[in-house]
């Protein structure tokens, strides 16, 4: 793979800190320009149709969100041996996605051309957001940023082919995909009109179901209307996306005050620490996790209060999750279908939603081949079997109501040989136990005294038992929640 290290003209180096991109990942006008290329990618049929029926952005945003950044962060580092390796992870995920949509149309997710349009999107929602923010970019800067995301581009594909190699030839391009190509497609509704109307909590807010619920109700309507505002006048105009008045000023108001932030110290704001501190799970042993403690306990008492001044709220504030002491940890099969099989969120669960459970835990031990194959592979297996043992109609996936008349059949050897796989990915030095370190990798906190044995190592038989009772028995883990079950 032969890629671009340095700009067209200058010799700025195309990635790494004195970047363009890497300077954007600190800024606060990056997530409204973020939110607007990801509506614009969503908006092409293939990217759209690959969202619907693989992502866990619904389900999942704030692992989304997590993990794409840590993707950003080795994709633009200044290693080029990480990034070579990261974008093979990519290619290999991205291998993984085709099919087609509601029209019968293939998409595939390795498709040059439709990868072309995710990096343009940004490129071009990285240009308007320094022009709405009253920052716009001279030519000169716009070319190195250009060069960047090219580069981008190539590390992926091996060139940036797809995408004009002059900057003027690609506003034609930008604006022929624009008018021609883009639809109103279900997964830009999705994340225009219903994923921040129903965003779930991070870890940090989870216990404080009534406060985040009212900050959503006002933020959910406006994020989406700040964003349809920013979109090109004729996607707006051929995808029909009303326009809420007022919208326009909003929406240069909020740009506007988010570039307000470059007045802020350097290092004032750092995205990096506010997605893992978000990330965090109750019980964490981050050091942050007293802080974080401290912060919980006061939302929990403000949710608690809006609750008593709010009489609309009685009787649909879900209320706290259960503590892990309550009814033997044990929790309804809905709520496990919903939490954890159902990754993507579409109320059914089939194949993407146990590859998504595949990647995620792939990402958290950041695997190579042929460890990672392996553990796809487990996956397939066992949906293979939950398919033959629970889709009782032959639609080739499996309903709520599936799962909950026949749950036993989730224990079968199938799933007895995913738990082993997880294993011995985890058990990195193939000693026959998980040592603390390999533990951390998984589970992302310290040994609870419970799981280790008298050797003070997580043996093969208590980690397949336990994730056994986990996928199986739909007991609540304080460990395996954060890994499969968080937002």
């Amino acid at each position: 793979m032969t890629t671009e290290t340095t700009g067209p003209a200058d010799g700025a180096p195309l990635f790494g800190p004195e970047s363009h991109f890497s300077a954007f990942f600190d800024d606060p006008r990056w997530a409204l320009a973020i939110i607007r290329a990801t509506v614009l990618e969503a908006a092409h049929p293939q990217i759209g149709a690959a969202l619907v029926d693989n992502s866990v952005f619904v389900a999942h945003p704030w692992r989304r969100l997590r993990n794409t950044f840590l993707s950003m962060r080795r994709m633009f580092g200044t290693d080029p041996a990480v990034r070579e390796r990261e974008a093979a992870r990519l290619n290999r995920l991205h291998a993984r996605m085709s099919g087609s949509d509601s029209r019968g149309r293939a998409y595939d997710a390795m498709d040059r051309a439709t990868r072309a349009w995710v990096v343009a999107t940004l490129f071009e929602s990285a240009v308007t957001m320094c022009r709405l923010s009253g920052q716009p970019l001279d030519q000169d800067t716009m070319e190195r940023m250009y060069a960047e995301y090219r580069g981008f581009l190539a590390a992926l594909d091996g060139d940036a082919a797809e995408l004009p190699e002059d900057l003027h030839d690609f506003w034609r391009y930008f604006d022929r995909v624009v008018e021609n190509e883009l639809e109103n497609t279900e997964a830009a509704r999705v994340i225009l009109y219903r994923l921040f109307d129903h965003l779930p909590a991070p870890a940090l807010l989870d216990g404080a179901p009534t406060l985040w619920a009212a900050g959503r109700a006002l933020a959910g309507p406006l994020i989406g209307a700040i964003t349809v505002a920013s979109l090109p006048e004729p996607f707006r105009r051929r995808a029909g996306l009303p326009e809420m008045p007022g919208a326009p000023t909003l929406m240069q108001g909020a740009y506007l005050a988010a570039g307000l932030t470059r007045f802020l110290p350097e290092g004032w704001l750092n995205a990096e620490s506010i997605i893992e501190t978000l990330s965090l799970p109750p019980g964490s042993d981050d050091p942050r996790a007293r802080t974080v403690t401290a912060l919980r306990a006061r939302m929990k008492r403000a949710s608690a209060l809006l609750r008593l001044l709010t009489p609309l709220s009685g009787g649909t504030d879900p209320g706290p999750v259960p503590s892990a002491a309550t009814e033997e940890n044990r929790r309804s099969a809905e709520e496990f279908f919903r939490r954890v099989l159902d990754q993507t969120g579409d109320g059914r669960l089939d194949w993407p939603d146990l590859a998504a459970m595949a990647r995620e835990l792939s990402t958290r031990l950041d695997l190579d081949e042929p460890e990672e194959t392996r553990l796809y592979d487990a996956f397939a297996a066992w949906w293979r079997e939950l398919q033959a043992a629970l889709d009782t109609d032959g639609d080739g996936r499996v309903s709520a109501e599936e799962y909950a008349a026949a749950v036993p059949s989730l224990a079968g050897p199938a799933l007895i040989r995913v738990a082993e796989v997880l294993f011995d990915a985890t058990d990195k030095d193939g000693n026959g136990s998980i040592d603390a370190d390999e533990y951390r990798t998984l589970f992302r906190t310290a040994f609870h005294r419970d799981l280790a044995d008298a050797g003070g190592a997580y043996g093969r038989s208590a980690f397949v038992g336990d994730f056994l009772s986990f996928m199986a028995g739909r007991r609540a883990s304080t460990p395996y929640d954060p890994l499969l079950a968080d937002a």
